[in-house]
């Protein structure tokens, strides 16, 4: 196990060895966890998915009935929704061993740090492609660029034209 301070205080606590997996509740996200957990099981490994969240305008993730929510107990919030979101994926891999993890943080920040101790990242693409991927500097890109460990991007399925869909 690693533990690591995220840059904004949070302990983030790692099972080394884990093939990390980026989930933004998206389809792309989807995606990759469906990969992450079906390799974990041929290789009867460990899977880590990791939520990020970052506070925006209005900061209705802060708030609570009035109360204003600590960061921890957003990542708390943020934790059992991913665990939520994530759980007929998860039930398809009974045997994969799998970890939760939300944190305040950019994604592709916190993916890379975690990166560290990692087996390997796996990560989804919104198939942008061309152009547009190179202009909007995703996740994926980032990760690749900059991660530890091996980085897998998950694709979309691609169209009968051959361009993602």
């Amino acid at each position: 196990m690693t533990t690591y301070s995220s840059p904004h205080g949070e302990d983030l606590t790692m099972t080394d060895g884990s093939i990390l997996v980026g989930h933004d509740g998206s389809e792309g996200a989807d995606r990759a966890l469906a990969l992450a957990l079906e390799l974990a099981e041929a290789l009867r490994g460990r899977v880590t998915i990791l939520r990020t969240w970052q506070i925006g305008y209005p900061p209705a993730k802060l708030l609570d009935d009035g109360y204003v929510l600590s960061f921890p107990e957003v990542s708390a919030r943020e934790r059992a929704a991913l665990v939520l979101g994530v759980g007929r994926l998860r039930a398809s891999h009974p045997t994969v061993e799998v970890d939760y993890l939300a944190a305040l943080g950019r994604p592709a920040e916190t993916l890379v740090l975690l990166s560290e101790s990692s087996r390997m990242i796996v990560v989804g693409s919104r198939g942008l492609g061309g152009f547009a991927a190179a202009t909007l500097g995703s996740v994926s890109e980032r990760c690749v660029r900059h991660a530890f460990c091996p980085v897998l991007v998950s694709r979309p399925p691609r169209t009968d034209h051959g361009v993602d869909r």
